[in-house]
């Protein structure tokens, strides 16, 4: 899809930011966010075509500029692709928010080898994909701001998710390990880790669950999706520049 020609303003003005996973929930308000305060936001999906260009037209409907990016990050020759063809067109790329994720949930007896192993390649072994062909362009540059969408799962743990705590507990390893690595070069990676938030995958959570959640949250309420957003916006700005290899937790006060 064209991006518009006006320039937008903001404090991300011309920035340029990939998104994982941006068609729905977390990835969209992200998406929208950094594309109202001015990047030019690459929307990756895998599963929904039509997801993602909805996300961009309300990008484009407000003035900002965006553009539609399939690619499965599981699979590493493809995220190679996707790196190559953001850089041919854009020459740079300054926000990577790797926010694409999973869940096949079931107690460890039951689960299965499929289970666990889809959950991993996506989570976790996608954030590699991107970071490892992404990563020497933002050591070019000499800038860059990686932010990894972990989850109060990979901090706390959660029964029936080990596949799913398992993956945003080593995106957390993960996290640290890049940020000492590429800290020399001015490149600040983080993670944040949301709690209970209301999207549509927490929407469909049988009545029981819900009520079980919000007990463990001394807030008493689920969070939203643009407050998470908000702090992923704040980590991509010039405001952040010292803060590196942190996990910071969007839950309230639920894994404090």
């Amino acid at each position: 899809m064209e991006t518009t020609d006006r320039e937008p303003a903001g404090e991300l003005a011309g920035k340029v930011a990939l998104v994982t996973g941006a068609g729905r929930g977390i990835g969209r308000s992200i998406a929208l966010t950094l594309a109202g305060l001015g990047a030019t936001v690459l929307v990756n999906y895998n599963g929904s075509r039509e997801r993602a260009l909805e996300v961009v037209a309300e990008i484009e409907k407000k003035g900002g500029r965006g553009e539609a990016v399939g690619c499965d990050v599981s699979d590493f020759a493809a995220c190679g692709r996707m790196a190559e063809e953001i850089i041919g067109k854009y020459t740079r790329l300054d926000i990577l928010v790797n926010n694409a994720g999973i869940t096949k949930d079931g107690l460890i007896m039951g689960m299965t080898e499929e289970a666990y192993d889809k959950v991993l390649d996506t989570n976790l072994k996608g954030a590699f994909n991107t970071i490892r062909h992404l990563s020497r362009y933002f050591l070019k540059q000499r800038s860059g701001r990686i932010i990894n969408i972990s989850s109060v799962a990979g901090v706390a743990g959660n029964a029936g998710q080990a596949n799913y705590a398992a993956s945003k507990a080593g995106l957390i390893g993960l996290t640290k390990s890049v940020a000492r690595e590429l800290a020399g070069r001015g490149i600040c990676v983080n993670a944040v880790a949301p709690g209970f938030i209301d999207t549509e995958m927490t929407q469909d959570l049988a009545d029981r669950v819900k009520q079980g959640a919000l007990a463990s949250i001394p807030m008493g309420r689920m969070g939203t999706a643009e407050e998470v957003a908000q702090l992923v916006a704040f980590l991509a700005g010039g405001k952040s520049d010292y803060i590196t290899g942190q996990v910071i937790c969007v839950d309230g006060g639920m894994v404090m």
